[in-house]
């Protein structure tokens, strides 16, 4: 069995037209434990959004994976290079170099790419 990866979600989000919710919905269907940070309430796949303005302590994360744009992503970094995960992936739209730099300088890795393709594909 695939070694599951406990992944937090930047931008998680309850509208189901989002690739922030299908994200969650696919890691869980993969059995991957997710923790959902967003600014907004509800719930995903189950599981309560946590309010990324309280910057909740999380251990042992394997995967960040983001979807918030570059513009919002700064006044996050020191909080999600906190959580010293294995890799950050950046899904499409939320590259961002300045971010890309200070993660590598941490010796984390940086994937961009699409969870959502990752997980089909089996590359996850």
């Amino acid at each position: 069995m695939a070694e599951k990866k406990k992944t937090v979600i930047v931008g998680a989000t309850p509208n189901p037209s989002r690739y922030a919710y299908l994200a969650a919905n696919m890691l869980t269907d993969y059995g991957h434990p997710i923790i959902p940070l967003s600014i907004k309430r509800g719930t995903v796949a189950g599981v309560d959004l946590l309010d990324l303005r309280q910057k909740p302590a999380l251990e042992d994360i394997d995967t960040v994976t983001l979807y918030i744009g570059p513009a919002h992503q700064a006044e996050w970094y020191d909080y999600l290079l906190s959580l010293q995960p294995q890799r950050f992936i950046f899904n499409p739209g939320t590259e961002n170099s300045e971010f890309f730099q200070l993660i590598r300088e941490q010796e984390i890795e940086v994937v961009q790419g699409c969870t959502l393709v990752m997980l089909r594909t089996g590359t996850y």
